[in-house]
């Protein structure tokens, strides 16, 4: 970027001012020295009319006789400007914000969604942003409007949901190419909101929740599994150990004394058990 703020003629769409070689003409150059001749006369009480100060972030297009001076912006410091012939506009190049409001769009796959963006850009040539569109913010918002629509169209609800950063990039780059010509430069572009109807949003959480019911049953299915396996393992090892059979016994009435219930417990040895069950077969 040169100091005058303005970016290199290759990448410069100002090129598509057409160009005069014909200049001012002669009744112009007449004009301008007479307008040259009355600051001299006026001096020095018309240099407060002949000096404008141009802010650090503002750039400014001088037109002499209508036409713009040295096809480029003034600025920033103090320009000066001669009473009758010249007049200029100021343009300011801080990013702007533009927030696009609700906009109902139908989906690839028909369903009716409310999609909210915003659009962060700045000019960056001062000369196209006046000489090429009547208003450069507006005609950008309303340009920013239907690209979202046409672009979002184009995209299923789930690509939509799941897609909105690469979906705001393809945005921003079909802006970006067309408002090159009117010196504007998009910076970023954001989906801020998705708005879907309230039917549809009650058949997704259903079929969500099916979802998770389904991963549940399957997760206590393979709980179920590993314990009836451990207790495989334990019936086997307990079965090689009588001792350790009665010791578990043990801890289980020790752990139903230790509760606060109404549970009454008799405590009956195994091996009696055992010596009846030995009586039952002989007899």
């Amino acid at each position: 970027m040169d100091p005058q703020g303005e970016t290199p003629k290759k990448n410069n769409p100002e090129h598509l001012i057409a160009p005069r070689r014909e200049g001012i003409g002669l009744c112009g150059w007449i004009l301008v020295s007479l307008s040259f001749l009355l600051v001299l006369i006026t001096f020095p009480i018309s240099i407060w009319a002949c000096i404008k100060v141009i802010r650090e972030y503002e750039r400014a297009v001088v037109f002499r006789l209508g036409q713009i001076l040295s096809k480029k912006a003034r600025g920033p410091g103090l320009i000066f400007i001669l009473p009758c012939t010249d007049t200029f506009i100021k343009v300011d190049l801080r990013t702007v914000t533009c927030n696009i409001p609700l906009q109902e769009i139908l989906t690839k796959d028909a369903v009716a969604t409310g999609v909210e963006g915003v659009v962060y850009y700045r000019i960056h040539s001062a000369v196209s942003a006046v000489a090429n569109v009547t208003d450069v913010h507006s005609a950008t918002f309303l340009l920013a409007q239907t690209t979202l629509r046409s672009v979002l169209g184009m995209q299923s609800l789930a690509q939509l949901l799941a897609a909105r950063e690469e979906i705001a990039h393809s945005i921003q780059a079909v802006l970006d190419s067309a408002t090159e010509h009117w010196g504007i430069k998009v910076a970023r572009v954001e989906i801020k909101d998705v708005r879907i109807p309230v039917p549809m949003q009650r058949a997704m959480a259903a079929e969500a929740e099916a979802v998770q019911e389904a991963k549940a049953k399957v997760v206590a299915a393979a709980g179920e599994l590993n314990a009836s396996k451990a207790l495989k393992q334990a019936s086997m090892v307990l079965a090689e150990s009588p001792a350790g059979l009665q010791l578990r016994y043990l801890q289980t009435l020790a752990t139903l004394a230790a509760e606060n219930n109404s549970t009454i417990v008799f405590p009956l040895p195994l091996n009696l058990l055992e010596s009846l069950g030995t009586k039952n077969r002989g007899g």
